[in-house]
């Protein structure tokens, strides 16, 4: 066990080491502009990002997440009454399903404004 431990770290500290020596930095105008498919850029590479986006994609991941992780419960947790597994799986859905109807009611999910 010492020897795999030793072994280890020894190879993380090579890779970690190697990884600061290998990339050359060598910055030029080429390297740092901003490239459209070989064409010259058609406008500014930073351009603002609509907030609906991000919120829409946020609550994807939520219910996404929510989804994988409640699925395999009821294999995982094991428990002696089913009823108590449906219970909490039931909790986090309303939970969830309370603040999907909060976010719908602030007006989150209006794409218009």
């Amino acid at each position: 066990m010492p020897l795999f431990v030793l072994l280890t770290m020894t190879i993380v500290l090579v890779l970690a080491t190697v990884s600061f020596w290998l990339p050359t930095i060598n910055p030029d105008s080429e390297k740092l502009s901003p490239y459209e498919c070989g064409f010259d850029p058609l406008g500014s590479a930073r351009l603002p990002y609509s907030m609906r986006f991000f919120l829409v994609a946020i609550l994807f991941l939520l219910f996404d997440l929510e989804i994988a992780l409640l699925l395999p419960t009821p294999w995982a947790a094991q428990l002696p009454y089913p009823t108590l597994s449906i219970f909490w799986s039931s909790i986090i859905l309303i939970l969830l399903t309370l603040g999907f109807v909060y976010e719908w009611l602030q007006g989150g999910l209006e794409w218009a404004e």
